[in-house]
């Protein structure tokens, strides 16, 4: 190579290193293991904060409390190149309830595989991104609701009290309920493991504090027979003064609930929510959606106090297990526990894996001792059903912290999430295999 190509490749190769560096977005360059190659400073900044042990050598590692799916989506995408992932969200943390914070809390990464050897990553905080888009999903639903054409809904009239006030044709044509339903709770509409009496009021409280609620789910006929609905309670106009003044009750209806039968469009919707909110190896909510409803829940209990309580689950021993059986044995068994978490708790419940072996479920209107006998049944269970990996089965056991909010208390997420995780360090520092309930200054097993 003569001199002058030489220097050509050298300058190329600094400016390179320069527009890497001074780059406005955080970069990784890996091996395909995630081992580190080259990191710029904004991608240094944004992740030492998730190191366990204040290194940065794989990005995996590095992200597996906040990303567990990561790794898995890697081996998952056999392609000799190509995009892995493309504006991932990642949640951090839950920051300070109605406060605004410059620490980051979501992460935007996208991962792209550059050969066999090698993967190139993109870091970006967009908290204030993601704030502004949920903004907008609330708008576009209320729109959606307004000018879709639609053909088979039920027009409810509502008491003060989230009573059905008068039954008419839409509502019999729908949910097949007669004028028996009258004077009845709207949750009449839901399976019953699918909202609580308390859930019911915040529908309402939601509705006078932002002119609607909207809500999507499980619905229930009369004859028992479910379907997918999409619920929308506003206060009638001439009633927007009077909500929630605790006056007589006239017999007039207060609120307007919109019951519409969105089962032809579940596919499309299941869909779009899995891809921003479903754990991709086990099938569960993801740490970002946890966090999301984690919060609105806590909100409504500030609005009006009622149990709540937390439990964190953590597989036992769980680096021996992919020590022995690799890491397709690992995720048998976090599949496995997955599934076991689905089946045992309530829909109205929040389940969700927030860290390589670790899952959240958050549980409304419930209380410590009520969660812990829970997690108690769910501990059984696991020890009692070995997962099968090739043929082979593979035993395991897990441990849980349980956590709630007393009676008069006001928490934020983070305080609560603490308080369970110390609940959940005694279960394993007392032998693992067992539930651990925080109990103020003391954790009991």
């Amino acid at each position: 190579m003569s001199g002058d190509a030489h220097a050509q490749l050298a300058a190329e190769h600094e400016a390179l290193i320069q527009f890497l560096y001074l780059a406005p977005v955080g970069l990784v360059q890996t091996g395909i293991d995630g081992e580190i190659v080259m990191i710029n400073p904004i991608s240094a900044q944004l992740l030492m904060p998730l190191s366990r042990d204040g290194s940065l050598t794989n990005l995996f590692t590095a992200l597996e409390d906040v990303a567990p799916e990561l790794r898995h989506l890697c081996a998952m995408f056999t392609r000799p190149s190509g995009m892995i992932c493309d504006g991932l969200h990642i949640q951090l943390n839950s920051g300070s309830a109605g406060k605004r914070t410059r620490v980051p809390q979501v992460l935007s990464l996208s991962l792209l595989k550059l050969d066999g050897a090698r993967l190139m990553a993109v870091l970006q905080d967009v908290s204030e991104q993601v704030r502004r888009e949920r903004q907008l999903r609330q708008s576009d639903a209320w729109l959606n609701a307004l000018l879709t054409s639609i053909s088979d809904y039920a027009l409810v009239g509502l008491d003060r009290e989230g009573r059905v006030s008068d039954w008419n044709e839409t509502i019999g044509r729908v949910t097949g309920f007669t004028p028996a339903v009258v004077g009845r709770p709207y949750s009449v509409f839901y399976p019953e493991d699918a909202t609580t009496p308390e859930r019911v009021h915040d529908r309402l409280r939601e509705a006078d504090a932002n002119g609607w609620s909207l809500d999507e789910g499980p619905r229930q006929r009369a004859d028992g027979s479910r379907f997918w609905g999409s619920t929308m309670i506003s206060p009638m106009p001439e009633r927007d003064s009077e909500a929630g003044n605790g006056g007589e009750d006239d017999g007039e209806p207060a609120y307007c609930l919109v019951l519409r039968d969105i089962s032809d469009k579940r596919e499309a919707i299941d869909q779009r929510r899995k891809s921003a909110y479903c754990d991709d190896l086990t099938g569960v909510a993801n740490r970002r959606a946890f966090f999301e409803a984690a919060e609105l829940e806590l909100a409504r209990h500030r609005r009006t106090p009622r149990p709540t309580a937390l439990i964190l689950f953590d597989a036992d021993h769980f680096k021996r297990i992919n020590d022995r059986h690799g890491h397709p044995g690992g995720d048998c068994v976090l599949r496995q526990f997955g599934a076991a978490l689905a089946m045992s708790f309530r829909q109205v419940d929040v389940v969700a894996r927030v860290g390589g072996e670790e899952f959240a479920v958050l549980l409304p209107s419930s209380t410590l001792a009520a969660a812990a006998a829970l997690a108690e049944r769910l501990r059984k269970l696991v020890e009692g059903q070995p997962a099968v990996f090739d043929g082979t089965p593979i035993a395991y056991t897990v441990s849980a912290g349980v956590a709630a909010i007393d009676e008069g208390e006001t928490l934020d997420l983070d305080t609560l999430i603490k308080r369970a995780d110390r609940a959940l360090y005694a279960a394993k520092a007392n032998g693992r295999n067992r539930i651990a309930c925080w109990n103020g200054d003391r954790d009991a097993a």
